[in-house]
């Protein structure tokens, strides 16, 4: 069968079996007695291989909801106002979805105390029964009608930030365009677009106040029905985070406060001792301190899309087919327009087993990187097609991202597809202090989101005070003077806070996962990118740490962890230096 979606016509993966061809998955008259009959195949199970047949039929059934959700997601997030697009999300979010999980929790109660359950391989389904048991021991029916909440308020902050426009120089520009304007050499000029963007997220400081107390007060009340007494105990719980606990995000912060601040501090004396300035203000973070030009890797989409493929081209062939495959299918949405969402993802599209990548490209060397990173993701759900258990095609968020962050640092290697030999030195060396201020800044919203939720009750004005005292905490030496309701209010544009609460530190984790990926591919560059594709096939079939062995990575963020890759990414930036240091 094929299947219509935002962006055309997808063949499925392999033919449906269980599902007929033209079910409609947005009609729960269609898609309840699908459950039913699944209920019905499960009791008739005896064996061990008859569940292993009923799985099969489970995960069709999964891949298919997961792709009707991801079609609407997509169609929404690339156009926030149109009404339809937003009608049909919300209509699944409401209607379907809360009939799905209970459903789906009535499942995998009866899969874990099957009488035939202690026949499934044990070395191969271990991980998948590990987590339905968790996903047991936490559904409560009461919580379904709070995430349909939830997940409505999270649309609502993407559609208020995914409006937000200002008129620049005569031009109606949308936020993220606006970012360009912080490489340009003129300070003057810098500041002026700094502080409209600011301004203009000030104007709804009250709006994303509003939508992140209902959250909390939303996230509280789902934590104490499934019995925890924060709602941070209960998302590590939800998120499986059976390898690593808060204890250990504790570390991760202190290490980076004690690795990687001083190294981000001694940057930061260069780079203003290179714009002779007494302070750095937040305008002059991005700007070149040569004063050269700012970096353009390419003019148009088409540019982005075409120079991205020659990077793969020189990475390896099965993934720059891959990357090919993925424009040939219409399934790059990459240019910033008025009413798209902010940020940047790859969503899967799980019965046609293939990704869409969603970004908002507006011709900075950020969009390469971004591009690096989703496309990381891509090529893991091309890893895993062949997978048939839909839970294995879904594996944990940290290793995901090692798949993403690897993809970067190895990518950044390719730059003369963009630049001429010198602007690729400087791609490079300015990627590379990006993992250290993308170590600190990780610190700091993960920090964040520990102290909101396990301090009930607080103040807006606390909240403030918390996050002020964090950013002086990570962010080193930037001068806020006169911009304190910047600061304090800066964490409004994190859309992980109000989406996806907790998941930040998994890209702490993997960055120290792929920085280990990139070290070995400087020793052996073949060996590491065999190891690099062997663990992305892996999918979710085994313990975190053991992905991470895959990989040939070490499931380790320490202090200890942390200073010899930190040490290796200044090395490298000293070793390799500008090669043109005083001529702007």
């Amino acid at each position: 069968m094929t299947r219509l979606t935002p962006f055309g016509s997808l063949p499925a993966f392999r033919p449906r079996t269980f599902l007929p061809p033209a079910t409609d998955l947005g009609d729960w008259s269609c898609t309840g007695p699908l459950f039913d009959r699944l209920d019905a195949m499960l009791a008739a199970c005896s064996t061990g291989s008859e569940l292993e047949a009923w799985l099969l039929a489970w995960s069709e059934l999964g891949a298919a909801l997961e792709e009707e959700s991801a079609c609407r997601f997509i169609a929404m997030t690339c156009h926030t106002e149109d009404p339809a697009a937003e009608k049909a999300y919300l209509q699944f979010v409401e209607e379907i979805e809360p009939r799905v999980k209970p459903r789906q929790f009535a499942i995998a109660q009866a899969l874990t105390t099957h009488p035939a359950c202690g026949q499934l391989s044990k070395p191969h389904h271990a991980v998948l029964l590990r987590d339905l048991e968790n996903q047991v021991r936490l559904f409560r029916p009461e919580n379904v009608a709070l995430e349909t909440r939830d997940t409505m308020l999270g649309q609502q902050y993407q559609k208020l930030m995914g409006g937000l426009t200002v008129t620049f120089q005569g031009t109606e520009k949308t936020l993220i365009q606006m970012g360009r304007y912080q490489e340009e050499p003129d300070r003057e000029l810098r500041r002026e677009a700094w502080e409209l963007v600011v301004k203009r997220r000030l104007e709804e400081q009250e709006k994303f106040e509003d939508i992140l107390d209902q959250l909390l007060s939303l996230r509280a009340e789902i934590a104490l029905n499934a019995g925890f007494s924060n709602y941070r105990d209960y998302m590590f719980r939800k998120l499986g985070r059976f390898d690593y606990g808060p204890e250990d995000c504790a570390r991760f912060h202190d290490a980076v406060a004690l690795e990687v601040v001083p190294v981000i501090r001694e940057l930061q004396a260069e780079r203003r001792r290179q714009l002779q300035v007494e302070t750095l203000r937040p305008w002059d973070a991005a700007v070149d301190p040569l004063g050269r030009p700012p970096l353009r890797p390419f003019a148009t989409v088409g540019e982005l899309v075409s120079r991205t493929q020659s990077v793969f081209d020189a990475i390896d062939p099965g993934l720059a087919a891959s990357f090919r495959k993925l424009d040939e299918l219409h399934l790059l949405d990459l240019e910033n327009r008025k009413g798209k969402a902010p940020g940047g993802y790859q969503s899967t599209l799980s019965e046609s087993r293939l990704p869409f990548i969603f970004m908002n490209a507006v011709g900075v060397q950020r969009d390469v990187d971004v591009l690096l990173h989703e496309a990381g993701h891509a090529f893991h759900t091309f890893a895993v097609m062949e997978m048939d258990l839909l839970p294995y095609r879904n594996p944990p968020m940290e290793i995901c991202e090692v798949a993403s962050m690897s993809m970067e640092l190895l990518g950044n290697q390719q730059m003369g597809a963009f630049h001429t030999p010198e602007a690729a030195a400087r791609a490079r060396r300015d990627h590379l202090e990006k993992v250290l201020t993308g170590l600190s800044w990780i610190a700091t919203v993960d920090a964040f989101q520990h102290w909101i939720y396990t301090h009930p009750g607080h103040t807006r004005q606390e909240r403030a005070a918390a996050w002020t005292a964090l950013v002086r905490r990570f962010e080193g030496d930037t001068d806020w003077s006169g911009q304190e309701q910047a600061l304090n209010f800066l964490w409004h544009r994190q859309l992980h806070i109000f989406l996806y609460p907790f998941y930040y530190i998994e890209y702490g984790i993997a960055q120290l996962g792929a920085l280990q990926v990139w070290a070995a591919s400087k020793r052996d560059r073949a060996s590491a990118l065999a190891n690099y594709k062997r663990g992305l096939a892996l999918g979710g079939s085994r313990p975190l740490p053991e992905l991470f062995a895959g990989m040939g990575c070490k499931f380790d963020f320490s202090r200890e962890a942390i200073a010899p890759l930190v040490h290796l990414v200044r090395e490298d930036m000293s070793a390799s230096p500008d090669p043109n240091p005083n001529h702007p």
